[in-house]
């Protein structure tokens, strides 16, 4: 896909609501070469989709190995919204708490106190650092159910009003 095809996808109103959001799926080959897929908080930065993790997580050794992802953002209304996104990792080991995990949970309800407290408990247990996972798309494909479908049931359609013409 072509990084003008991938901006008009992820520039559209829907694609940067879904980029608005809190949680990703990452999928992701583990180390055993089985599939892994878990949701983890992000951010989008306007080009990057940043996601943080402690320095000793099992899924930087299979990243190191295989750094190809995908991810999916969705909402839980009918019809469905979904964002999905393909690209390789990168692996930022950072000292301190990196500005984007901060940001990835701005939107959780929490009181002013709530916050300070969960600050100080994040600054505490990541004292010697995290992983910046800093994923940069290189497909993109949106899906809301009244503009875009998935890709096969497009097929479907088309094949469908080929055998109505003919």
């Amino acid at each position: 896909m072509k990084p003008d095809e991938i901006s008009e996808v992820l520039n559209r109103p829907i694609s940067q609501e879904l980029l608005a959001r809190d949680v990703t799926r990452l999928a992701y080959v583990a180390k055993d070469g089985t599939p892994r897929n878990i949701p983890i908080a992000f951010a989008w930065n306007g080009s990057q989709v940043v996601m943080c993790t402690a320095k000793n997580a099992p899924k930087l050794t299979a990243l190191r190995h295989n750094p190809a992802v995908a991810l999916t953002i969705d909402t839980e209304v009918h019809p469905p919204k979904i964002l999905l996104i393909r690209g390789q990792a990168e692996l930022d080991f950072v000292d301190g708490i990196p500005d984007e995990y901060l940001q990835e949970t701005s939107s959780y309800e929490m009181t002013p106190e709530q916050r300070v407290e969960w600050e100080a408990g994040v600054r505490s247990l990541y004292h010697d650092g995290m992983v910046r996972i800093v994923v940069t798309p290189t497909w993109a494909k949106l899906i809301d159910f009244e503009t875009t479908l998935p890709s096969a049931v497009e097929e479907l359609i088309r094949q469908q009003e080929e055998r109505q013409r003919g």
